[in-house]
């Protein structure tokens, strides 16, 4: 009986590592996406600054545009 109880808590031991194992990897991951997922979020703060700067040359206000060459 004591053999068969070692072999169930070598059994539990090893369960419990590769949980452990797992559960560490699971958390680099988690933050490794977080830290990807800041990054992409800083790129498109910044690619909308960018088309916001951008959309003032392509419409230009009216009032400021010399008048055509016929008047």
């Amino acid at each position: 009986m004591a053999d068969g109880l070692e072999q169930r808590i070598v059994e539990l031991e090893t369960r419990l590592a590769f949980q452990e194992q797992a559960l560490s990897e699971l958390s680099d991951a988690l933050a490794a996406a977080r830290i990807e997922a800041g990054e992409n979020a800083e790129m498109l703060r910044r690619a909308l600054e960018m088309m916001k700067q951008s959309r003032g040359e392509f419409f230009a206000d009216p009032s400021e545009e010399p008048p055509p060459p016929h008047y």
